[in-house]
């Protein structure tokens, strides 16, 4: 809301009312000569950069410009002339580009900085004269105010009358001090409209002048682009083959030096691998230098980082399997996986693709097993099933259940056990293979690889309206109107699992995991929109809320579907309906400049 008008004939009456909303004016008056003495120095900062940055690219294009190539032999190709004058040519561009720039920095106190100035000097600086020259009259006329009243009656009738003429002169010089700054103020506050903006926005059209000149500069650099980009090619064409030749004379000139070749008990690959560690600060890579004998299975791990005080002994382990690890399953890449007999299995990370390729040749590596295709099926229910049953006993008051991630590879190791085709279900679960982080991690990786999601595409976007409702009765009943139209499959499992959730949240004293937490969870597990943007990306705060509602409200919401009768609330309306869209900068028609001018706006 802006502050209300100030009328001059509260100036006469003066009311500490009238006072007060004048503050309001003096407050919004400090505001914004703050703005202005911030943006005219964040102006000439960005002003001194320009101009840093131009005398910098300026300085890089004399560089340019001053080094010459120096050819091997005694006659240049067409393409090497093109490449010898090309640093000429780029520092050419530059200069110009730059003498363009220039203008503008030129031109730039006068169009940004000097009317701001003057604004806050003639507008501003005059305003806040007149306050001084107000509050002086105002003091003034309220001590000869209590002089007056403290005269005695008993005075000579003309000194009584010549008392009350000075204190008649003292209010009418008050009054129109009173007068003046008022008016002043609210001009000022007014005027700050355009004669502030209007400045910055001569200076942003300038930038963007001198951006659109560098773009048709730009457009017209391409052809002479496309001919040095084939004369580089032309010139890196010939490099190769050149080399090539050299280098089988070098391998000649080499020939009287002894060939080296393997012999059965050298290894049968070794190099540099880093192995993924657990050490007490988390997850790390350790450096190793590696070798492996084939025929004997032996993997020779030979530590290059020595520890303090710490002699480090090489480790000796025999390979049982090797496969190489996808690419969506670790942020490393280069990655495989080896299993040993004397250890677990542990993840390493080879120095290329070909030498992860050269490993894994030879340790008769394999390609990772894909899963297999993941539905809402029986065998799907008795997975939940399963794991629920083994988290209710062994890990439901486990801290951050569900929350931390169990390994990679050993969840990727139980659901292809589970999901085999040939004996579906064929797992024990309660067997000390499987730990909770497992268990916990497969569940939340079956229901987030679900073709479609639980809660469905089909209901997704209304699932996403109930949650944005700022009327929570209405967010409870459409959430359980919408849960009674998901297929029937999909609100029985929904129904085991946040059964399940319900049961662990109840737990949150010693689990720490809350209604809200399990929200953050599981909301991306069984809510996502058919199509990814960004705009969806931005709703899964609300598909936390769904899941949160959820276990919050599981014994009303699952107990049956709400009576026919009982239409959610709608929200309440706006209380003022939006009748105007702001403008965007995005949706500005195109538009043609021409060369670099300065805009005619001048202060008034």
């Amino acid at each position: 809301m802006g502050h209300p008008p100030l009328e001059f004939s509260d100036c006469y009456s003066d009311s500490p009312d009238f006072r007060e909303r004048l503050k309001c004016y003096e407050s919004e008056l400090e505001r914004t000569s703050k703005f202005l003495k911030d943006v005219i120095k964040d102006g000439n900062n960005v002003i001194g950069a320009i101009r840093g940055y131009s005398v910098a690219v300026q300085k890089f294009s004399q560089t340019l410009q001053t080094f010459q190539f120096d050819f091997i032999g005694d006659t240049l190709t067409d393409d090497e002339m093109n490449i010898a004058e090309s640093f000429r040519e780029f520092a050419g561009l530059l200069q110009e580009v730059e003498e363009n720039r220039m203008m503008l920095v030129q031109n730039a106190c006068d169009l940004l900085i000097k009317p701001l100035e003057k604004f806050r000097k003639d507008q501003i600086g005059v305003t806040k004269e007149r306050r001084k020259k107000f509050e002086k009259e105002s003091e003034k006329y309220y001590s000869q105010l209590d002089k007056h009243l403290n005269l005695s009656s008993k005075k000579k009738e003309s000194q009584l009358q010549e008392a009350d003429d000075l204190l008649d002169k003292e209010r009418q010089t008050f009054c129109e001090s009173s007068l003046e700054y008022v008016y002043q103020i609210q001009q000022v506050e007014d005027r700050k409209k355009f004669d502030i903006v209007e400045p910055v926005l001569a200076f942003l059209q300038s930038i963007l002048t001198l951006n659109n000149l560098t773009v048709e500069m730009t457009q017209d650099f391409l052809p002479y682009k496309q001919e040095l980009q084939l004369s580089l090619q032309n010139t890196r064409n010939h490099f190769e083959s050149t080399r090539e030749e050299m280098e089988e004379l070098m391998k000649r000139m080499k020939l009287p030096n002894p060939i080296f070749i393997r012999h059965g008990q050298q290894p049968t690959i070794e190099g540099y691998l880093y192995v993924q560690e657990k050490w007490a600060l988390g997850m790390t890579w350790v450096k190793y230098y590696c070798k492996y004998m084939k025929d004997s299975k032996l993997l020779l791990l030979l530590p290059t980082e020595q520890k303090p005080a710490t002699k480090q002994i090489p480790v000796e382990l025999t390979l049982k399997s090797c496969i190489r690890r996808k690419s969506e399953s670790i942020d490393k890449r280069f990655c495989f996986d080896i299993e040993t007999q004397e250890r677990s299995t542990f993840t390493v990370q080879s120095i290329s693709e070909v030498n992860r390729k050269q490993w894994m040749e030879a340790m008769d590596g394999k390609e990772p097993v894909s899963f297999y295709r993941l539905e809402l099926n029986e065998t799907g229910f008795k997975f939940v099933r399963r794991c629920i049953n083994v988290i209710e006993t062994k890990g439901r008051t486990s801290e951050g259940v569900y929350r931390t991630v169990g390994s990679n590879i050993q969840v990727q190791k139980l659901l292809n056990a589970f999901f085999d085709p040939k004996c579906p279900g064929d797992v024990d679960l309660n067997s000390s293979e499987w730990d909770i982080k497992t268990i916990t991690s497969a569940m939340k990786f079956y229901l987030r690889s679900l073709s479609e999601p639980l809660m469905t595409y089909t209901l997704h976007r209304e699932l996403i309206s109930a949650a944005k409702s700022e009327n929570l009765d209405y967010r409870l009943g459409a959430v359980h109107s919408l849960v009674y139209k998901l297929p029937e499959q999909n609100r029985e499992m929904l129904e085991l699992l946040v059964k399940h959730l319900v049961s662990v949240c109840s737990h949150s004293c010693a689990n720490l995991m809350t209604a809200s937490n399990m929200g953050v969870i599981f909301g991306p597990t069984l809510m996502r929109a058919e199509e990814e943007t960004v705009a969806a990306m931005l709703d899964i705060k609300f598909q936390n809320i769904v899941v949160e509602i959820l276990i919050e409200d599981y014994k009303k919401i699952f107990s049956g579907p709400p009576e026919e009768s009982l239409v959610p609330p709608l929200p309440p309306p706006r209380a003022a309906p939006r009748r105007r869209q702001p403008i965007t900068i995005s949706k500005r028609p195109p538009r043609h400049y021409s060369g670099l001018q300065p805009p005619a706006f001048e202060s008034k």
